[in-house]
């Protein structure tokens, strides 16, 4: 079966041109070219070959239910299988159908995402599952998956072309390893001609009539071969064609610039009262943990009662240090100085909650932490 139209850009010949017609290919570059199609096609079959014998059964993978498979996409944005999977059955077992989770309030939504991170996207996916209902089902074609909220180019590819067989070429963070070092690519992944020819490499590798299973195979590639260190180049199915294999792989893809961490020093206290631990709301319109529960805390500083003040209101009164927690977000790696404390009249939204409540409330796994070490969980 041969590659799909969109091989042509993934090719740019400079051999020169016979001086009679300048527009005509040489006899060489015509050669040259159908020898890479041809083993780009190879590759394409290859890849679908080793993917068909060593794919892992994933539970999104036993489905093509839009839905189930948008759900996972979006949950393995950042984070790990590992992590995901009791939090993909527990979503699902509550939320069986997009129709279900448009249903729900958004503060049981995030109940169910708390300590998955990142709850912008339990909020976006909130919002889309509630306009998919509204328009009668999942758009089918990529321009209208991307209309709906979350949902960028990447995850409009993977659902289409999963679900819908549509044949357009994913790229994420795996498939930009595979195919940097798969064209030994000495560009920023990131940039727009980096990502023009890993998209024109990634459909050259796409088997149109099995569109998805082409894209779940070179995200399965790079999961379990064309891994970061060490990569298993003796076990990779498309290795004869690799640009790095055998040399530096490593060295791909190019090494960008890391944004500097922050280090953010923090007081936290903790205020119980009849078995309840004090907890306030974060405001919606908040960049991080928007909607969520947190403990009171403030900067370290010599007045941190006034700080606390300052964000909570009430008079505060601050006990002895009982622990120490260190946590990261992101890019910023947070060192916690841990207190039992009192309050007077503090404002904003704000309840005491004891342990059964507090399972079923929208928590940061920084408050575990934090109740943890101040021995109230």
């Amino acid at each position: 079966m041969g590659p799909p139209p969109l091989v042509s850009s993934f090719f740019k010949e400079d051999a020169p041109q016979p001086k009679g017609n300048p527009g005509a290919p040489s006899r060489h570059c015509q050669n040259d070219l159908m020898y890479r199609m041809a083993r780009m096609s190879r590759a394409a079959s290859d890849l679908l070959t080793w993917f068909d014998r060593h794919r892992r059964d994933l539970p999104w993978r036993r489905s093509r239910d839009p839905y189930r498979i948008w759900l996972s996409e979006v949950m393995l944005q950042q984070t790990r299988i590992e992590t995901v999977l009791p939090y993909y059955q527990r979503f699902l077992e509550k939320f069986p159908t997009v129709e279900d989770l448009a249903r729900a309030g958004i503060e049981e939504v995030l109940a169910l995402w708390s300590g998955l991170g990142y709850y912008r996207r339990a909020r976006q996916l909130h919002a889309a599952a509630r306009q998919v209902v509204e328009i009668g089902g999942f758009p089918r074609s990529i321009e209208g998956l991307r209309e709906l909220p979350g949902i960028g180019a990447y995850t409009a590819a993977a659902v289409a072309s999963i679900a819908f067989g549509v044949a357009e070429p994913v790229l994420d963070g795996n498939v930009e390893r595979v195919l940097s070092r798969w064209l030994a690519l000495e560009l920023d992944p990131k940039s727009r001609p980096a990502r023009e020819r890993m998209l024109a490499a990634a459909a050259s590798l796409l088997d149109p009539e099995r569109a998805g299973d082409s894209n779940q195979a070179l995200m399965e590639l790079g999961a379990t071969v064309c891994v970061p260190k060490r990569p298993r180049c003796l076990l990779c199915p498309i290795a004869p064609g690799c640009q790095a294999a055998g040399s530096d792989p490593e060295r791909f893809p190019v090494a960008r610039a890391k944004r500097e961490r922050e280090l953010h020093r923090l007081l936290v206290a903790v205020v119980e009262r009849n078995g309840g631990v004090l907890l306030f709301r974060r405001a919606e319109d908040r960049a991080l943990l928007a909607g969520t529960w947190e403990l009171p805390w403030t900067n370290l500083a010599p007045a941190p009662e006034e700080g606390l003040a300052e964000r909570y209101g009430g008079l505060w009164s601050l006990g002895p240090r009982v622990g120490e927690v260190r946590h990261s977000i992101t890019y910023r790696d947070l060192e916690l100085d841990v207190h039992r404390a009192e309050v007077v009249t503090p404002q904003g939204t704000w309840g005491w909650f004891g342990e059964s409540e507090r399972a079923g409330m929208p928590l940061s796994s920084l408050v575990t932490k934090v109740l943890r070490a101040a021995g109230a969980d």
